[in-house]
């Protein structure tokens, strides 16, 4: 079992006997762990409900949101239904991406989902609720939640609660349109339906992994400190990498680290391309992270289960 290791794994790695995965030269092919969802299942989300995770998905198999279940977080088994069968009006169907779900009162789920708009026609992000975490979910309002044009539309929503209350997070689709991508944030309303407040950018991209882009941020806290975990770089080759930044407060200062949390060469070819990136915390030690990363022919992105363990503010990947 994935998560059964995580205990031996933590304390290999705390002893200093844990072995780094060698790097993959050129062309060699390693074998990936087996997938816990083996088929298309990009950008995953994931959600605790009682006893039960949900793990939400971008558009495929003819469902705008795919969605698995588990017991553990280790084995999964698919649903039959849609959790967003029917798109609002002013959505183009088609490109239904990195749905995130928030359970923001008891029994009451709110859906942030990207799709493309109409009018402007960008990628943008929408709002959609439900009494139930498999849905269906029902879009709410007559139009997109976050939309800014001149940045080139907005999506991967994610979100978060601190002192402050629920926050949005999301990245400005600015490789789009030749712009800088910034991953920002917001306050909610606490039903989660409306933005409060004002914008704010926290980081771009900066260091030479994440090509041109930031993207699918995540933000946990850990202690007293803001954990931003993001995907960087191109998604459709082993260039895409999960990073991680880190911050005493949501207003700064960011610090980056400099090499990929998780990659394809940090994880010796174990991965290709890994993003999309979601973390759940099991215990005080560490938890599991969820990525979808590439097959061996680069056909589908599959998710997986990588064990992390806390070193500071850092989930170091439990490889």
């Amino acid at each position: 079992m994935r998560l059964a290791v995580v205990a031996v794994l933590l304390c290999a790695l705390l002893a200093g006997c844990g072995t780094a995965p060698a790097a993959v030269e050129p062309g060699e092919a390693a074998a990936a762990p087996a997938a816990a969802v083996d088929r298309n299942f990009p950008d995953p989300d994931i959600l605790k409900v009682g006893d039960t995770f949900y793990a939400y998905a971008t558009n495929d198999n003819n469902a705008n949101v795919q969605v698995a279940v588990s017991d553990d977080g280790d084995e999964w088994r698919m649903l039959d239904d849609d959790a967003f069968p029917d798109l609002p009006t002013w959505v183009i169907p088609g490109k239904t991406w990195a749905p995130e779900v928030t359970e923001v009162s008891p029994g009451s789920y709110v859906l942030y989902f990207t799709a493309t708009n109409f009018m402007p026609s960008l990628q943008c992000i929408g709002v959609a609720t439900s009494t139930d975490p498999a849905g269906p979910f029902v879009a709410v309002g007559d139009g997109m939640l976050v939309c800014p044009e001149e940045e080139g539309g907005a999506i991967d929503a994610s979100t978060f609660v601190d002192d402050a209350g629920l926050n949005l997070l999301w990245k400005n689709d600015g490789n789009c349109c030749g712009l800088d991508t910034w991953i920002s944030t917001a306050p909610l309303s606490a039903d989660g339906l409306t933005l409060t407040g004002p914008a704010h950018r926290l980081i771009k991209q900066t260091l030479a992994f994440e090509g041109d882009l930031v993207e699918a941020p995540t933000i946990v806290l850990r202690d007293s400190e803001y954990v931003l975990l993001y995907s960087a770089n191109h998604y459709g080759d082993g260039s895409y990498a999960v990073g991680l930044a880190t911050a005493p407060g949501l207003s700064g200062p960011w610090s980056k680290l400099e090499e990929p949390l998780l990659s394809t060469e940090s994880s010796g070819g174990l991965f290709r391309g890994p993003g999309g990136q979601d973390l759940v915390e099991t215990s005080e030690e560490g938890g599991f992270m969820v990525v979808h990363s590439w097959d061996k022919d680069y056909t589908y992105r599959a998710m997986h289960v990588v064990p992390f363990v806390w070193e500071g503010a850092v989930p170091r990947p439990a490889l």
